[in-house]
C-alpha cells in the first residue's frame, strides 16, 4: 500500500475517471485537510497564521470540517462498496479516524497562547487549498479553454507538492520578506510621502499600489528572462506544461522571496493604508491563479489595459512569436509601452513550457535544479 501511495504521488501522468482514482484522491485530500484541520485547533499558536486567526469565526470552521469528513467519508464508502481502489480508501478511513480519535469538529480552542510564537501557515494551506479548488475548477468547467484537460492532468503532483510547500512555508517567507525589505529599503521611508500616500482617496491609492507594484513586477519578471542566473531559478515556474489554477503554484521558494522582497518594497517605502494593502493583497493572489487558469477568458479591448489569462497563457508558451513576452502581472499595457507585448494572428498559444524541455519534472529535482543545471 506504501508502494502505491508513493506511486501515486510521484507519477506525472493525469488521472482518469471511472475507476476510483478521482474520487479516492479527493477523499484522501479531504482527509488529510480534516485531520490537519483537528490539529490546527490542538496547536493554534503554532498552526495558525496570526493574520487569519484574528478574523476566524471558530463555529464556521467547525461546519466546515464537519462536513469535509462527512464527504470524504461517503465517497471512501462509496468506492470500498462497488469495490474501487480499496487500498486508497483504507488509508483515507485511518486519517479519518485518527481526525475523529483527536476530537473532530468538537476539540475546543484554547484562547490563551502567546500571538508572536514561530508558526506554520497550516490554516491558511487548508483554506487556500479548498477554497481555490471549489471556486477555480468550478470556473475552469464553466469557461474552459481546453475541454479535454482533466483537473488532475498531467504533472499536477508536481504543482500540488510545490502548493503544500509554499503555503506551508508562509510564516518563514514572510518573516523572510519583512526583514529584507526592513534591512535594505528602510533608509527610503520618508515621513511626508507616506503620509500623503496614506491620505489618498481609496479608489486612487488602489490603482497606484498596483500599479506601483506592478511596474516592479515587470522589471523584476523581465531580469528572470533576460539575466541567466535568474533565469535557473524562474525556468521551474515556466516549466509546466498544462495550464490551470494550480500551474502558479510552480515557484521555486528563493525566487518566491526574491519577487515578493522587491514587490514589497515600494509599498512599504511609501506607506500605503492596510486597507489599501489587504485589498492588493486580495486582487494579486485572485490574479496569480485566475491567469493561469483553465479558463477562456479574452476581455476583449479590455485585454490591452488587464492581464487576462488569455495575456499570461501567452507568456507560458514555447512559441516563438511568444518567448520573453507578456511580463506585467496586472497591468497589460506595461507591455504595450514597453514594447514587449506578444503579436499574433492567432488567439492563443499551442504550446506550454521551457523550450527544449530541460526542466526536470517532481518538487525536489526543480527544487535542485537552479543549482545543478550548467547550460
Amino acid at each position: 500500500m506504501l508502494n502505491k501511495i508513493n506511486q501515486l504521488s510521484a507519477s506525472s501522468g493525469p488521472l482518469k475517471p471511472g475507476h476510483g482514482l478521482v474520487s479516492g484522491v479527493i477523499a484522501m485530500t479531504l482527509a488529510i485537510l480534516c485531520f490537519l484541520g483537528v490539529l490546527a485547533f490542538h496547536f493554534p499558536e503554532y498552526l495558525t497564521t496570526p493574520q487569519l486567526r484574528k478574523a476566524y469565526d471558530v463555529e464556521v470552521m467547525r461546519r466546515l470540517l464537519y462536513w469535509s469528513l462527512v464527504l470524504s467519508g461517503a465517497l471512501t464508502l462509496f468506492n470500498i462498496v462497488f469495490s474501487r481502489q480499496r487500498w486508497l480508501a483504507l488509508w483515507t478511513f485511518v486519517l479519518l479516524g485518527l481526525a475523529l480519535a483527536l476530537g473532530g469538529h468538537k476539540v475546543e480552542v484554547n484562547p490563551d497562547f502567546p500571538d508572536h510564537t514561530p508558526y506554520i501557515g497550516l490554516d491558511w494551506f487548508i483554506l487556500d487549498l479548498l477554497g481555490s479548488t471549489l471556486i477555480f475548477v468550478f470556473i475552469e468547467k464553466l469557461f474552459a479553454l481546453r475541454r479535454d484537460q482533466p483537473v488532475f492532468r498531467p504533472e499536477w503532483q508536481t504543482d500540488f507538492h510545490h502548493f503544500i510547500v509554499n503555503h506551508l512555508a508562509v510564516g518563514f517567507v514572510m518573516l523572510a520578506t519583512n526583514l529584507l525589505v526592513h534591512r535594505l529599503f528602510g533608509w527610503a521611508a520618508r515621513d511626508g510621502i507616506q503620509a500623503w500616500v496614506h491620505d489618498l482617496p481609496f479608489g486612487v491609492a488602489l490603482f497606484l499600489i498596483i500599479l506601483v507594484a506592478d511596474l516592479v513586477q515587470y522589471w523584476t519578471h523581465r531580469a528572470y528572462h533576460e539575466v541567466p542566473l535568474l533565469w535557473r531559478l524562474h525556468a521551474v515556474h515556466h516549466s509546466v506544461k498544462s495550464m490551470d489554477w494550480l500551474a502558479g503554484s510552480r515557484q521555486h521558494i528563493l525566487e518566491l522571496i526574491l519577487t515578493r522582497t522587491l514587490v514589497l518594497a515600494p509599498i512599504f517605502v511609501l506607506g500605503f493604508s492596510k486597507e489599501v494593502i489587504d485589498a492588493y493583497i486580495v486582487i494579486v493572489g485572485f490574479q496569480a491563479v485566475f491567469n493561469h487558469a483553465n479558463v477562456s477568458v479574452r476581455l476583449g479591448p479590455l485585454r490591452y489595459l488587464v492581464v487576462t489569462p488569455n495575456f499570461h497563457h501567452w507568456h507560458h508558451s514555447q512559441d516563438r512569436e511568444a518567448l520573453d513576452r507578456n511580463y506585467a502581472a496586472h497591468f497589460a499595457f506595461l507591455d504595450h509601452v514597453f514594447g514587449t507585448a506578444v503579436q499574433s494572428e492567432r488567439k492563443w498559444p499551442e504550446r506550454y513550457g521551457v523550450l527544449g524541455d530541460y526542466v526536470p519534472d517532481g518538487f525536489v529535482r526543480q527544487l535542485h535544479f537552479p543549482f545543478t543545471w550548467k547550460g
